[in-house]
């Protein structure tokens, strides 16, 4: 039986991209292969918030505070937090997911698997659970990856497969492709013909997270890139922000850009409705 170190594990409405406003259950896996730590610092700068939390002050993800700079889902990578998120058996994740639905069947909810970087190190385990017969009836996956993982001969196949089992699933890549404003250097972050492979699979598109005109053009230059390889998909536009009071300094500049230059616009429900609290 399969593993995964599981960060978060909760029901909620999803806040973002396509799928935004369906009710949802995101399994946040531990791990990621960036920080991200320049988000909402000036350009050059990098972010120590999170660094700054000392981690033996917090037992449950709950408590720990949120941060304005940086990733706001610091403790699902930070190796410091790593005693927080539980290593589960894939029977367990299944309940545990059915569980948090209102209904304990699946009915118009999706599963949106995120990290950290999911499909960084369990793609091995994620058959074993949605081959769970509490899983049989999900009709809806929405990976939230940064893009840079190529998925495995294996997983790729089995996706296929899932996919067309009864022709009524999807597969969908919510790719957050990290831009200079990240933190993380171009060369690393940006892999369009791993991006590329995803299309094999299942539906794709590009999430930009921006908040200046610079990071507007780097996302231009960057969704012209993915272009010239082939993931020719949806772009959208979102605002930098995990907490309100820095989202709420840019949204709206953010829809307009995207307006402008024919993009999808992105909001970040869980801001304004959670306070993007942990678990929503």
């Amino acid at each position: 039986m399969s593993k995964i170190k599981v960060a978060e594990l909760f029901y909620s409405i999803q806040g973002e991209g396509r799928y935004m406003g369906v009710p949802s259950v995101f399994l946040r896996t531990f791990g990621c292969n960036f920080r991200c730590q320049g988000f909402g610092m000036p350009q050059g700068e990098l972010s120590q918030e999170a660094i700054n939390i000392d981690p033996t002050q917090y037992k449950t993800y709950d408590e720990l505070p949120l941060v304005s700079t940086g990733c706001d889902s610091y403790a699902s990578w930070d190796p410091r937090f790593k005693d927080l998120s539980p290593l589960m058996d894939t029977d367990a994740i299944a309940e545990a997911i059915v569980d948090t639905l209102p209904h304990k069947e699946w009915r118009d909810e999706h599963l949106v698997i995120t990290g950290g970087e999911p499909l960084l190190g369990w793609q091995r385990a994620y058959p074993d659970l949605l081959e769970h017969p509490r899983m049989a009836e999900l009709k809806e996956i929405t990976f939230e990856t940064n893009g840079t993982q190529a998925l495995s001969p294996e997983f790729s196949q089995y996706l296929k497969n899932w996919n067309n089992k009864d022709w009524t699933r999807e597969v969908t890549f919510s790719v957050s492709a990290k831009l200079p404003c990240s933190g993380e250097k171009w060369s690393d972050a940006i892999q369009p013909e791993v991006v590329a492979g995803y299309q094999d699979v299942g539906y794709v598109y590009l999430k930009f997270v921006v908040a200046t005109d610079k990071d507007v053009q780097d996302a231009i230059l960057a969704a012209h890139e993915f272009k010239k390889a082939g993931v020719d998909v949806p772009v959208y536009l979102m605002p930098v922000g995990g907490v309100e009071s820095v989202y709420s300094m840019n949204n709206r500049a953010v829809a307009i850009k995207a307006m402008d230059l024919g993009y999808r616009y992105s909001d970040r429900l869980q801001v304004p409705l959670f306070k993007n609290a942990w678990g929503t």
